[in-house]
């Protein structure tokens, strides 16, 4: 058994721990635990300083995931693009790969809490039906893995997945998210690294949501996996109480770039039935963006996205930096909400030739002279002799 395994063996994982370790009252505790199971590992578990930092929230359950907020369950209507349990094909050429249902750390803002922690979810033969449905369909390119997280299960497993889309002609990217470097960074191990090697090109997509969990543990992972060339990407989830605030996000944001991990995405807080608690106003993730973009570098600075309810994909949210337009020119405001001009290229006309109608005027049923745009005479007696005049 390996560290990181033996470290979930300790994990608080139960109704009962709640009640003994955090002085949880036993009904609700069970309440809490049966709507969405607990599991902390005892590395993230550290990471807490006092009861309700910005660790405490994403890990410890609380009884406003009770409250009755009227949300889906499946805010982004996976169900409704899964073609087989374990693919949601939403995008034209690429998909995504559910490999297991299990966290090292269940997160009380999972947006999939109607598949997570629940083993009969996923099991073997609907993995082995998503690859045999990316193999089906050559316009699929880019394989996302996710569950639950993909480095729950053993390097043995990963590698014969790794090994199944390698052997798919069309597959050219493979991806991996999870948010191991940050929860258990044990897991990532020598010996996962050189298996990963073997099946390039593999990007990681990684989950950060506060500098607290920059620790050199973390730096240490996410070192390993770049250096075994994947490159490395982090999504944020925006959070009440967590990340809020502009000064955080741009410390996080930092302290990644240090780690050797790219900023991708800021997410708004999905609809999730349960996590209501966790929202923001969309202005407040707006704010952020408006704090980062121009006050670091350009590589720190992330994709402001919502998740469209319903399953309308990705949309990315800018501040407003376009003011306005005054006759051709743009009116821009920079970061220090300085206003510049920015003189634009005139639009051109069409090229010739060019359809008869667009030029010919009838009145009374009788053809009159060709109505043409500002051109010049040569232009004008071209296009004339065009329509037949």
């Amino acid at each position: 058994m390996e560290l990181w395994q033996e470290l979930l063996r300790e994990s608080v994982d139960s109704s009962k721990d709640l009640v003994e370790r955090f002085g949880f009252d036993k009904d609700l505790a069970e309440k809490l635990n049966k709507l969405f199971h607990t599991r902390i590992n005892p590395y993230y578990l550290s990471l807490i300083r006092y009861p309700g930092d910005p660790i405490w929230l994403q890990c410890i359950p609380d009884a406003k995931e009770l409250e009755d907020d009227g949300f889906p369950e499946d805010p982004l209507n996976e169900e409704a693009d899964s073609p087989v349990p374990s693919i949601t094909h939403r995008y034209p050429d690429r998909v995504l790969f559910l490999v297991t249902s299990q966290c090292s750390m269940y997160c009380r803002f999972c947006t999939r809490k109607r598949k997570v922690s629940d083993s009969s979810k996923i099991n073997s033969k609907w993995i082995q039906d998503g690859i045999d449905y990316i193999a089906a369909h050559p316009e699929v390119r880019d394989v996302v893995l996710s569950g639950g997280d993909p480095l729950m299960v053993t390097d043995y497993v990963l590698e014969r997945i790794l090994a199944g889309l390698r052997a798919i002609p069309h597959v050219e990217i493979i991806r991996l998210g999870t948010k191991m470097p940050c929860v258990l960074p044990q897991r990532i191990t020598a010996k996962l690294c050189k298996m990963i090697k073997k099946y390039h090109p593999i990007y990681v997509n990684t989950h950060f949501n506060h500098p607290w969990e920059c620790t050199p543990e973390a730096e240490r992972a996410c070192a390993m996996l770049a250096d075994a060339g994947c490159p490395v990407g982090n999504q944020a989830v925006l959070m009440k109480g967590v990340n809020d605030d502009p000064d955080v996000m741009l410390e996080l944001h930092r302290k990644l770039l240090k780690m050797r991990v790219r900023p991708y995405y800021i997410y708004q807080a999905d609809i999730t039935k349960g996590t209501n608690y966790f929202r923001t106003p969309v202005r407040v993730g707006l704010e952020i963006m408006d704090k980062l973009r121009g006050h670091t570098s350009g590589l720190a600075v992330p994709y402001f996205v919502i998740d469209a309810p319903g399953g309308g994909g990705k949309i990315p949210l800018l501040p407003q930096y376009v003011l306005g337009r005054n006759g051709n020119d743009i009116l821009l405001r920079n970061f220090k909400y300085e206003v510049y001009t920015y003189p634009d290229v005139p639009e051109t006309e069409p090229e010739l030739p060019v359809p008869e109608e667009k030029y010919m005027r009838k009145r009374n049923g009788q053809k009159k002279k060709a109505y043409v745009p500002k051109r010049t005479e040569h232009e004008v007696e071209h296009e004339i002799e065009l329509v037949g005049k």
